[in-house]
């Protein structure tokens, strides 16, 4: 094979590496992000749970105080009742105390209520630390495997920069290297494998011509539909039995 086409292969290849290295470190910062955003949405979650329960609190305080009021009412009829004098004003106080022990009746079942909506609230409560306690060691172990992934990338980068520098300067053909980085600025890679008379990138079929001259290796050929340089890889012998 033509040195210089070998290594405009070996060029796809360290500027696949670099890449798909540079595209992981561009992608890290909104991986970090989506983990704080999970976190931040677990503390919110914990704090309007930690609300609601202070509201529930808060609204157990008034029911209960309104229910003692009444109960208060209540005995203060119930005292009354005996001074009374006429059967007019026993029936009014009567009323009264059954309108009083309604609104007892009505006070008690909102305390009910109250309770169970405390017990769905410290339920929901849980749950949320339970969420939160998870996002914390999601957020620090992914976080951390991130940090170390990215570093690790950036450490291929810059092996694939100097492995790039050392190719470079080794090509015979430097016109062959501009070739390479105007075809992969628009194509995105350069260089394509030609097998069944196709380039295997953009699948158009060669020319008989073009082909052949691709299956010798020693020439620098550019696909007709998209440009890129091609190489020829040879079919493996197939292995004979022995007689």
């Amino acid at each position: 094979m033509l040195p210089d086409l070998q290594r405009l292969i070996q060029l796809q290849d360290i500027e696949s590496r670099a890449a798909v290295a540079s595209k992981a470190i561009a992608d890290a910062p909104g991986r970090i992000a989506a983990l704080d955003a999970l976190l931040q949405s677990a503390t919110a979650a914990l704090a309007d749970a930690k609300q609601s329960f202070e509201h529930n609190k808060t609204a157990r305080r008034s029911i209960d105080k309104d229910l003692l009021a009444d109960q208060q009412r209540l005995e203060k009829y119930q005292e009354q009742v005996m001074a009374v004098k006429t059967n007019e004003q026993l029936h009014a106080m009567q009323h009264q105390m059954k309108a009083v022990e309604a609104e007892i009746g009505q006070r008690e079942e909102k305390v009910l209520i109250n309770m169970m909506e405390a017990d769905e609230i410290n339920a929901a409560i849980k749950r949320a630390e339970a969420a939160l306690t998870a996002a914390q060691a999601r957020m620090a172990s992914e976080k951390a495997a991130i940090e170390t992934e990215t570093t690790a990338h950036q450490a291929t980068v810059a092996e694939c920069a100097e492995s790039r520098r050392t190719l470079v300067a080794a090509m015979d053909n430097q016109g062959a290297v501009d070739t390479f980085q105007r075809i992969a600025k628009v194509r995105g890679t350069a260089v394509a494998r030609a097998e069944g008379e196709r380039c295997t990138v953009c699948q158009v079929r060669l020319r008989p011509a073009v082909f052949a001259a691709v299956r010798k290796n020693d020439q620098i050929v550019q696909c007709d539909s998209c440009n890129r340089i091609l190489f020829f890889v040879p079919p493996k012998p197939a292995n004979t039995a022995s007689a």
